[in-house]
């Protein structure tokens, strides 16, 4: 399936990437509520994957092991994540999952599978709010609105205290220099800093574009 394929049978896309701490989830989180849309957080998805292989002693480095834990893992991403019926939305979010998921994100097979299920969940819903890291620019590149957010180093080292300034400026090294789908601005992509703006301000901006 086509990302091609998905934007044209079903509704709107909004696609929102950016680096560690920028604030897509919280701005994602309020812009579906806002609009009434289904929200898919694609970060969850390569933790649960992350969390998955070390839980089976799978070295998050073996690339073809990884893969395969990808490809038999019944994963459930929403308000709640769940991986295999096991509930894991606060285990993946631990330091343990933080250091291995841009290994297990730079898997090429890992990305493939990961891909076609963000694919058939938006084809599913009719549209929704999605985001990651390489939505706008591999996922959904004909998205209705593509949407990137930044900040200040310090501010988003602030927002991730479990995580650290040295270990947030590590995965922004990993995520932008990787060999498939790095981190980086969508063609046609709206730049937003949230480093000193309100929530409330940014979805009210979003919609305007909409």
């Amino acid at each position: 399936m086509t990302s091609l394929s998905v934007h044209r049978s079903t509704g709107p896309v909004i696609a929102i990437d950016g680096p560690a701490g920028s604030g897509k989830s919280t701005v994602s989180r309020e812009l579906s509520v806002r609009l009434g849309v289904e929200r898919l957080d694609t970060g969850a998805m390569y933790r649960a994957v992350a969390w998955a292989a070390l839980d089976q002693g799978v070295d998050p480095g073996d690339r073809p092991a990884v893969a395969a834990v990808a490809r038999t893992l019944a994963l459930s991403v929403g308000e709640r994540v769940q991986a295999d019926g096991v509930d894991i939305t606060l285990a993946i979010r631990g330091p343990e999952v933080s250091r291995a998921v841009s290994a297990v994100a730079a898997n090429p097979e890992v990305r493939t599978v990961m891909v076609e299920r963000q694919r058939q969940w938006v084809a599913e819903r009719g549209g929704g709010v999605v985001e990651g890291r390489d939505i706008g620019s591999v996922v959904f590149p004909d998205a209705d609105l593509k949407i990137f957010l930044t900040a200040s180093e310090e501010e988003r080292a602030r927002r991730r205290p479990e995580e650290g300034a040295v270990a947030v400026a590590r995965r922004d090294r990993l995520d932008s220099t990787r060999s498939v789908s790095p981190l980086g601005i969508a063609e046609g992509a709206r730049i937003i800093d949230t480093t000193d703006r309100s929530v409330a301000d940014i979805v009210e901006e979003v919609v305007t574009w909409l």
